[in-house]
């Protein structure tokens, strides 16, 4: 049967590539979306390793729920891939609170309710990997990126904690942090605009929702490669516990890590 993997988000996106990816190494998945059949559209019903489930992981019962079937069935979940989510992209102010809300809801609360209910089956077979996908928002935070950044950042700094919690119990946990892909995420399907209106910030909003309609199906990132790459991660015994995954996010990241060790040079010569 290979390893047991359950996977949030699975119906479209690199959600469904890691999906099909570790179905292609011989691994049994569950694959989750809002709707199963979905799931069902978007890999069909002929592979007996692939079961598909209904689960909304804003609901914490229903991922218990869902957790704990797996667990019954199969004995075991040895890999979890926290996937769902979605993006808030536009300038701060043009944000209702109900919004940004809705953004933490999904992207950190959301990812927190699958780990909450996987955990304890992990801890009791004393095993597991715990896939969290992330993003290079989750390290860099630009103009029109601060609310989805903000729920990512903290997706980082929560995961960063919990792996360290989990580690004597023999569970492990990468942190996926990738850039631009090629999947649907940055469609109006997935991604989501601010409602307010703010005249000044008309022009600089114009613009960047330019961007992002120009760079829809444009991105430089190969979802499939990174499927492929963490289903090999997840067959070592050892993980990394981050992955960067795109030249894109590798050259923003080092410029972030280049920027703090000056602003931190420049603190302590200012104490």
């Amino acid at each position: 049967m290979g390893k047991v993997w359950l996977v949030t988000g699975a119906s479209r996106g690199l959600g469904r590539e890691i999906a099909r990816a570790a179905l292609d190494a011989g691994e049994t998945v569950v694959a989750t979306a809002r709707s199963g059949d979905a799931v069902l559209e978007a890999f069909g019903s002929d592979n007996d390793r692939l079961h598909a489930l209904a689960l909304d992981i804003v609901d914490g019962d229903a991922a218990k729920s869902v957790a704990a079937e797996v667990a019954a069935r199969f004995g075991r979940i040895d890999v979890l891939v926290n996937n769902a989510g979605y993006a808030e992209l536009g300038f701060f102010e043009t944000f209702t609170d109900a919004e940004v809300r809705r953004q933490f809801a999904v992207n950190l609360f959301g990812t927190m309710n699958v780990a909450r209910a996987v955990a304890p089956h992990m801890r009791l077979r004393r095993s597991g990997l715990i896939v969290t996908i992330s993003s290079v928002s989750g390290l860099v935070s630009n103009a029109g990126g601060a609310v989805y950044s903000a729920s990512k950042f903290a997706v980082e700094g929560w995961m960063e904690g919990f792996a360290q919690e989990l580690a004597p119990f023999g569970i492990r946990s990468l942190l996926v942090e990738s850039g631009m892909l090629r999947t649907e995420f940055m469609d109006r399907k997935s991604a989501s605009f601010g409602s307010i209106d703010v005249p000044d910030y008309a022009e600089a909003v114009a613009q960047f929702r330019a961007f992002v309609d120009g760079a829809n199906g444009n991105q430089p990132g190969d979802p499939t490669l990174l499927a492929a790459r963490i289903v090999a991660l997840a067959s070592q015994d050892e993980t990394p516990s981050r992955f960067v995954f795109g030249d894109d996010v590798r050259q923003w990241a080092n410029a972030k890590v280049d920027q703090l060790r000056q602003e931190i040079a420049q603190s302590a010569d200012r104490a």
